[in-house]
């Protein structure tokens, strides 16, 4: 899709004074930032729509909605908020919000296992679908082992979250196959009088996520700070040293930081080599053809060559807030 692309993140809470007014009073001063930037009336026309009309029905932390020349092509919630809302209009999306808060994971399995059976949610990018799977005499849980089996076999969930007393979850999470046990997590919360609290569950899920997207922080500056103690040569760091590694489609993880807003690369014209100027980009036999903020090309390039991206905090400062470990020859 060709750009200029508009990249709009903002605060979309249930816990705001005023929850159904408040992201029509936001955007609004959004919109005015926009147009204050050049956007095209028909892409703000696109995301006023997603904005307003296509609002997910329990706000819970964040939005981010990314439209080009033809439509959005992003509208979804995050698991956190931004600090501050976030206008912005560039020949590329800018998607490093979307890494730093966590889009809400829209593709996982819920069980909630009582005596009687479990009552199974799947939630998919565009549906959520409940059923009810009765025990009937079984030896326990079979039935319910056997329908979670196959729904993940068949629809190859990112995640499964289960809950109940502790000796089912136990079970249910002992019985499960090894491949689909490495996915699932056991969520502790208690019954409530008349039933499960599924707003709480909803909560707990959240968190949960949240948890896993710091411990992948954590991994990444201890991978990247272990590296550069045992100069392996698997770390490299500033964006003459990344954009290289790039080019040699040697990384494994890119690391983002703060100190990177505002840099730029430049690359050549189909974005398939960066560098800090256009000599390197000369140096590394491609053509200088455009001028690109280094936040949006380096992700959206590590992105396509396969590697993972991370934004960091202060668990390291990297030079020119860009880092990353590199993949072992």
């Amino acid at each position: 899709m060709p750009g200029p692309f508009v990249s709009v993140y903002f605060a979309d809470s249930e816990y705001a004074d005023d929850a159904d007014a408040q992201p029509d009073g936001e955007w609004r001063a959004l919109r005015n930032k926009l147009e204050q930037q050049g956007a095209d009336e028909s892409v703000i026309a696109d995301i006023d729509d997603a904005v307003i009309n296509l609002r997910p029905p329990i706000p819970r932390g964040g939005r981010a909605v990314v439209a080009g020349s033809t439509g959005v092509v992003l509208n979804e919630q995050l698991l956190g908020p931004p600090g501050e809302p976030i206008v912005r209009v560039s020949e590329l999306p800018y998607i490093v919000p979307i890494i730093e808060h966590g889009v809400q994971q829209s593709h996982y399995l819920v069980a909630v296992v009582d005596p009687d059976g479990a009552f199974i949610t799947t939630h998919t990018e565009a549906t959520r679908h409940s059923e009810m799977v009765k025990v009937d005499g079984s030896p326990k849980l079979t039935a319910v082992i056997d329908r979670v089996c196959e729904l993940v076999h068949n629809a190859s969930f990112d995640a499964v979250f289960v809950v109940s007393d502790a000796d089912s979850r136990s079970d249910l999470l002992a019985a499960l196959p090894q491949r689909i046990r490495e996915r699932a997590t056991s969520l502790p919360i208690d019954v409530r009088r008349g039933g499960y609290d599924f707003e709480e569950i909803q909560r707990a899920i959240d968190t949960t996520l949240v948890r896993q997207r710091l411990n992948v922080m954590d991994n990444a500056a201890e991978r990247f700070t272990a590296e550069v103690s045992r100069g392996s040569g698997l770390a490299a760091e500033g964006l003459d040293a990344v954009c290289s590694a790039l080019h040699q489609g040697a990384v494994d993880t890119m690391i983002i930081g703060y100190e990177i807003d505002g840099l730029t690369v430049v690359s050549d014209a189909r974005l398939t080599t960066v560098a800090p100027n256009s000599d390197a980009l000369a140096g590394r036999g491609a053509l200088p053809a455009k001028t690109l903020r280094a936040d949006e090309a380096l992700p959206l390039l590590a992105i396509s060559m396969g590697a993972s991206v991370v934004r960091i905090d202060e668990r390291i400062a990297p030079a020119d807030g860009i880092a990353a470990v590199l993949r072992s020859a």
